[in-house]
């Protein structure tokens, strides 16, 4: 498998889903912090920014996304992959695993629909990226 992997694709696509991530979470910061019901001390925290191992370890997760993501790409589709089959996959994968996951968790975690909406958004968003630039780097 790691032999048809596209490196150059596996980091654009790591850097465009931090990206993205900086960017939803700018937009949804107020709905996404009442939604998990934080404490002031987190608010805070989240705030001064004063955690960035959570950044590292959000870039790592989001490479080895992109990795399997590819993989699995790679593996279900045919001879000649497109940019649709990226996206077709992405989003299969999201549906099935992502979303349903989230909606599984916040549920169990008593948290509000709309916490699912955003965190399975920004996911939604991030796969379908990734299963863009990989289906293009593999066709």
């Amino acid at each position: 498998m790691l032999e048809n992997i596209s490196w150059t694709a596996i980091i654009i696509a790591t850097v465009i889903s931090m990206g993205i991530g900086a960017a939803w979470y700018s937009i949804f910061t107020n709905p996404w912090i009442a939604a998990n019901g934080f404490s002031e001390e987190q608010i805070k925290s989240i705030n001064a920014n004063d955690t960035p191992i959570i950044y590292i370890i959000a870039a790592i997760c989001h490479l080895v996304m992109a990795i399997v993501l590819s993989g699995v790409i790679f593996h279900s589709s045919g001879d000649v992959i497109t940019i649709g089959d990226g996206l077709l996959t992405a989003f299969l994968i999201w549906l099935g695993f992502v979303f349903t996951s989230m909606t599984v968790n916040h549920r169990f975690q008593f948290k509000p629909w709309s916490l699912t909406v955003i965190d399975s958004g920004h996911y939604l968003i991030v796969m379908l990226a990734q299963g863009t630039i990989i289906g293009w780097f593999l066709s």
